[in-house]
């Protein structure tokens, strides 16, 4: 266990994905993977390491394919990768071979040997793995693993591959590119808030979820089907410790004066707004009003002057009966 955590040790903290390396994974599937026989494509993932945290910021494809029904029977062409690297040096010295990527839900078995392929290239490669389907629409679409050294019940060394904390993260400039290009797949008309309700419920759902998936694992520990690990009790321990206590007089007072406020500011919006649906249907009524008040005097002035002209018609048949 020691040397485990040995190496352990050495592995970033968090490797952060760049929209640009998704953007170029899915590119990369689409094209190969649904016009050939493989189910997975193959990629070099590049980017920079710094205090800890790894940052996956471009990537690019390399030839390969495997045997489906023989796992141990696969090719990866390393030459290619070599002379695509030398070109993205050209462009940008700064970024370094940070491992690979495929496809997929989870990774083979036959994954570690691929792996000792790009350890000529770093020591400590980087897994990614992209949901490219992305079928829970409540989780993130990648994972990220690193193969460590660990001993097996029978005394042997071998290697196995541990799970590494991600998230996806964009810079500035990268932000701008992506509100770009969903301006083309959103519907800008909804509104903003919307939007804003529909990620918070979002939010909680994939929550509720990770919760989920907490309670099983302690039932599963107490019930003594799995075996109880030091490091996931640590971490739900820490959640745990991080909930406020809602007991506390002065954060009920907190939460009831900020729950006030949001009525009060709702309160106030309905009533502006019954105030000036009266206001218009007044308006309305007094114009219609109006309307027919404009009718009646435009009938009125027909009648006058039909009147006034059968008068003037009967005057002159009168003189003219006279003048006979």
């Amino acid at each position: 266990m020691s040397g485990q955590s040995a190496n352990l040790s050495h592995l970033p903290k968090l490797v952060a994905v760049h929209p640009l390396v998704l953007l170029s994974v899915v590119d990369h599937f689409n094209r190969v993977a649904k016009s050939s026989k493989n189910k997975r494509v193959v990629g070099v993932l590049l980017g920079q390491k710094s205090q800890g945290k790894a940052d996956v910021t471009n990537c690019y494809a390399i030839p390969f394919d495997e045997d489906p029904k023989q796992p141990n029977i696969w090719f990866v062409d390393h030459i290619y990768h070599e002379t695509m690297f030398n070109m993205f040096k050209k462009v940008n010295a700064r970024e370094k071979v940070l491992g690979w990527y495929t496809t997929g839900k989870h990774f083979k078995q036959h994954d570690i040997q691929i792996n000792e392929v790009f350890k000529k290239y770093c020591p400590n490669p980087i897994l990614l793995i992209v949901d490219v389907q992305h079928e829970d629409k409540l989780a993130l679409p990648t994972e990220t693993y690193c193969a460590v050294e660990e001993v097996s019940k029978n005394g042997e060394i071998i290697q196995n591959f541990v799970h590494l904390p991600s998230t996806v993260e964009a810079f500035e400039p990268e932000e701008i590119g992506v509100e770009h290009l969903l301006r083309e797949i959103r519907d800008v008309s909804v509104n903003t808030l919307t939007n804003q309700v529909t990620d918070k419920i979002q939010a909680l759902k994939g929550m509720m979820g990770k919760i989920q998936q907490i309670k099983l694992y302690i039932e599963a520990v107490l019930g003594g089907k799995v075996q109880a690990k030091n490091d996931i009790l640590f971490k739900i321990q820490e959640i745990l410790n991080l909930l406020p206590n809602l007991n506390n007089p002065e954060i009920i007072k907190s939460f009831a004066s900020k729950n006030n406020d949001q009525m009060f500011v709702l309160y106030i919006c309905s009533l502006s707004k019954s105030i000036i649906s009266l206001h218009s249907l007044i308006n309305n009524k007094l114009q219609n009003k109006e309307a027919e008040l404009e009718k009646l005097r435009e009938a009125d002035k027909k009648v006058d002057e039909k009147k006034e002209g059968n008068s003037t018609a009967a005057a002159g048949a009168e003189k003219k009966e006279e003048k006979k």
